[in-house]
């Protein structure tokens, strides 16, 4: 006598658990997700900003006291300053180019051999790392821009 071990019963009690077991978990969590915070704390509240008082601190720091009436003098920026050289592309043999400077912490852009690049500078001439600026082409440079160097 042959005995069939394959029972069609046990294959769907199985199945029938592992349903229960997915539903249960999908009630769990929905119930979970969808109920209001059981805590009972408030919103927090920002203390009020403490405001210090600035000629107290610049004393602390060590600043002198300034003479009632006096303008502090504004500063005044170098023209070195002013200007940042980027990047330099030059032209070996044929002595033209292009450098990119920023000037008063814009972008920078690119200027020709020639081109002017503030009231009264124009770039006179490129090297390998920096570009020199002076009042017209031919003229001596009144500015020497160096590019930074890598870290």
């Amino acid at each position: 006598m042959v005995t069939n071990s394959y029972s069609k019963w046990g294959v769907r009690l199985g199945t029938l658990a592992l349903w229960a077991v997915a539903g249960a978990s999908v009630v769990f969590w929905g119930l979970r997700l969808s109920a209001p915070s059981a805590s009972g704390v408030g919103p927090a509240v920002a203390p009020a900003p403490v405001v210090p008082d600035a000629q107290a601190l610049a004393r602390l720091l060590g600043a002198q006291p300034s003479v009632a009436g006096a303008a502090p003098a504004a500063p005044v920026a170098s023209p070195a300053s002013r200007f940042t050289l980027v990047g330099v592309l030059s032209g070996r043999s044929s002595g033209g180019g292009a450098a990119l400077i920023a000037v008063d912490g814009k972008p920078a852009k690119p200027f020709r051999v020639g081109a002017a690049v503030d009231e009264g500078l124009v770039v006179q001439a490129l090297g390998p790392r920096q570009a020199q600026l002076g009042g017209q082409v031919g003229g001596p440079a009144t500015l020497t821009l160096d590019m930074p160097l890598k870290n």
